[in-house]
């Protein structure tokens, strides 16, 4: 495993085959060549502008969808596949939307004061134009789930007198529409926008420069030297790899791609079916989304909505994370177990020594970054001195060593991996906007409270649900269907844009409950990443299956499985906050309890979905110990010393029965 380095090409190529978001069009060189600087120049403002300038938040907004809007029509085609005869029209919608993007920045602010509520012709000419143009650039770059549903919601705006039960409203005029969406800060130019434009490029460039200077190969083979050697090594090599990787990277894809390629086949090889394989790889990357210190964007809107400091957000989402690749180890070590797979040999192992000495200074700008973040420096102060190491480090050092040329095309790349998302945000601008015009997640949120609350009082009457207040079972199935609507919604929409969309529903429902908005933020995002491995959309597990060579959808299947953990820790974290570290009412005896007890479930959830622990598990068993795990959704000291109780005998059968072969 020593021996393998990843093939860029490879990599790209299969990461355009699943990641529609890095799908670009053949150019002509001259274009080719023309866009690339486009990109550099794109980084480079931002770079400046976050490091050294002081531009206007509206000017700062502007320039920066113009910049994604314009490059989304020259690099995506209208249909992924096809001829693309009318890609002469691309440059005509670039041109129009880098106009009215930038149109309301060059009005004065007192201009645009008075323009607010009552818009000319021309206003609502620029802001019908971008609005749909944005559509179509986000229907290139992600899809046609995310423009859909934007639709609906202007839709619902347009005519809400119509709208039934609690959903009616007085609804607006286009008029009205376009002047909330576009002349004010509520809609395509408001939080999101301003998040992708002051942090999330910023962290997107630094992690492609540090992957670049070799720390994505240091994490690979320091995960290879500490974990291949022992039973189904090259599974637990992928868990620790993309672990790792995830403090660099967010995109469950671009994980997948760049440490599957080693670890997939080595999987394979020791014996592994080509479909766990895939799917052991597409379930551990989908961890980078929610692993410190970059995690997915999400994670910077949530800093901007809930005013807290992003080493804040950190400190929440690290357990979590550890708890979902403590799952995911559990099941792969239990399949090793009872396939009876061997570790790699001493001879496929790379010396950690040489290892070290030949990436160390790679990590110095991962240092940094996290220094800064823990230092309550700003995310995009962070990030600027990050990328700065980044290029230091890779101008001195020997190996993955930096040129000039590799330096300009590196940043590029960077820039080319926000387009999406950048379009994917002023999409959802508009969705919010909506939610903000018309007060929709309110009564979308009423709708969900209602309806739990219908079910508990249904089922209130039977014994043993009786025994339950049925409070509890409203917050529990308000949960439940929440959780769906953010798998349904991810299968079709990027993590972040189904964490604005829905948060903006669970935040009301939730708060009538009791549930502090911290909570709510994570529950929905983590919920919106599980998306990535739950079929029929599983994009990260179909990118694995490609590698494997493996049926995608049995692959996603199995990704699901492994993963399972991570349907269970949100509802481990509403019950018990302290799981978060910085919740209120924190507590370092809940905390042990809640992180115990989760553990214990999760352990019991893979020991179930496995079928093994040191014998193979009877049918009934199986199903036994699924329904114990549950007792430590929330968890404490009495739930937990229940579930031990109930789980005991079969415990014990284990540990008389014949021992696998490790």
């Amino acid at each position: 495993m020593n021996d393998n380095t990843n093939d860029p090409l490879q990599t790209s190529e299969i990461e355009s085959r699943f990641d529609r978001e890095t799908a670009f069009r053949d150019l002509p060189r001259w274009i080719h060549h023309g866009v690339v600087a486009a990109l550099f120049v794109m980084a480079v403002y931002h770079f400046w502008a976050a490091g050294f300038g002081n531009m206007r938040e509206l000017w700062h907004r502007g320039i920066h969808i113009a910049f994604v809007l314009g490059l989304a029509f020259v690099l995506f085609p209208r249909r992924r596949g096809s001829s693309d005869k009318s890609a002469w029209l691309d440059p005509v919608f670039a041109l129009l939307t880098v106009a009215a993007a930038l149109y309301l920045p060059l009005l004065s602010p007192e201009a645009l004061a008075e323009r607010v509520g009552n818009p000319s012709t021309q206003d609502v000419l620029a802001g019908s134009v971008l609005i749909v143009l944005t559509l179509e650039a986000t229907r290139r770059a992600v899809g046609w789930t995310l423009p859909l549903i934007a639709l609906i919601f202007m839709t619902f705006a347009l005519f809400g007198p119509w709208a039934p039960g609690a959903l009616k409203h007085g609804g607006t005029s286009w008029l009205g529409l376009v002047n909330h969406l576009y002349l004010t800060n509520q809609g395509i130019y408001g939080v999101a926008i301003g998040v992708m434009a002051q942090y999330v490029f910023l962290f997107v460039v630094f992690g492609v420069l540090a992957t670049r200077i070799g720390l994505g190969q240091l994490f690979i083979d320091f995960a290879t030297v500490v974990a291949g050697r022992y039973s189904g090594g090259p599974a637990k090599v992928a868990i620790f790899s993309s672990a790792m990787m995830g403090t660099i990277s967010g995109s469950s894809i671009a994980n997948t791609v760049t440490t599957g390629t080693l670890t997939i086949p080595a999987m394979k090889k020791v014996g592994y079916p080509p479909h766990f394989a895939g799917a052991v790889e597409a379930t551990s990357s989908t961890g980078g989304q929610i692993t410190p210190p970059i995690l997915g964007a999400a994670a910077f809107i949530m800093v901007e909505y809930l005013e807290l400091p992003l080493r804040d957000i950190l400190a929440a989402a690290l357990f979590p994370a550890l708890l979902h690749y403590f799952g995911i180890f559990i099941m792969v070590h239990l399949e090793a177990r009872k396939l009876g797979l061997r570790g790699l040999e001493a001879h496929e192992l790379p010396p950690l020594w040489a290892v070290l000495r030949k990436h160390w200074l790679s990590v110095v700008p991962l240092v940094l970054l996290v220094y800064f973040i823990l230092a309550g420096r700003t995310p995009d102060f962070a990030a600027v001195y990050g990328i700065i190491s980044c290029i230091v480090v890779g101008f001195l050092q020997p190996h993955h060593r930096l040129t000039l040329g590799s330096l300009y095309q590196t940043v590029a790349k960077g820039a080319s991996q926000t387009l999406a998302v950048g379009a994917a945000a002023a999409c959802v601008g508009i969705i919010v906007g909506v939610v903000t015009l018309t007060g929709v997640g309110f009564r979308l949120g009423f709708v969900v409270v209602q309806t739990a609350t219908d079910i508990s009082q249904a089922i209130s009457g039977l014994w043993p649900l009786s025994l339950f207040d049925p409070s509890d079972w409203v917050l529990f199935f308000t949960l439940v269907f929440i959780a769906l609507a953010c798998i349904v919604m991810g299968a079709g929409i990027p993590t972040t844009a189904t964490y604005i969309i829905l948060v903006a529903v669970a935040t009301p429902a939730l708060t009538q409950l009791g549930v502090e908005p911290l909570v709510t933020h994570f529950f929905v995002f983590y919920y919106g990443v599980l998306a990535d491995i739950t079929p029929p959309v599983a994009l990260a597990a179909y990118a694995a299956a490609g590698i494997a060579g493996a049926n995608p959808f049995q692959t996603g299947n199995t990704a699901f499985r492994l993963g399972i953990a991570k349907a269970l820790v949100p509802f481990v974290f509403v019950y018990s906050p302290s799981l978060l570290l910085v919740a209120q009412g924190f507590s370092w005896a809940s905390f042990a309890i809640t992180l115990s007890g989760a553990m214990m479930g999760i352990a019991l959830i893979g020991i179930a979905f496995t079928g093994y622990w040191r014998a193979p598990l009877a049918l009934w068993e199986r199903y036994w110990l699924m329904a114990v795990a549950l007792l430590f959704v929330a968890p404490g000291l009495p739930s937990m010393l229940i579930g031990m109780a109930l789980a005991a005998p079969i415990v014990w059968r284990q540990l008389r029965g014949p021992s696998a072969v490790a």
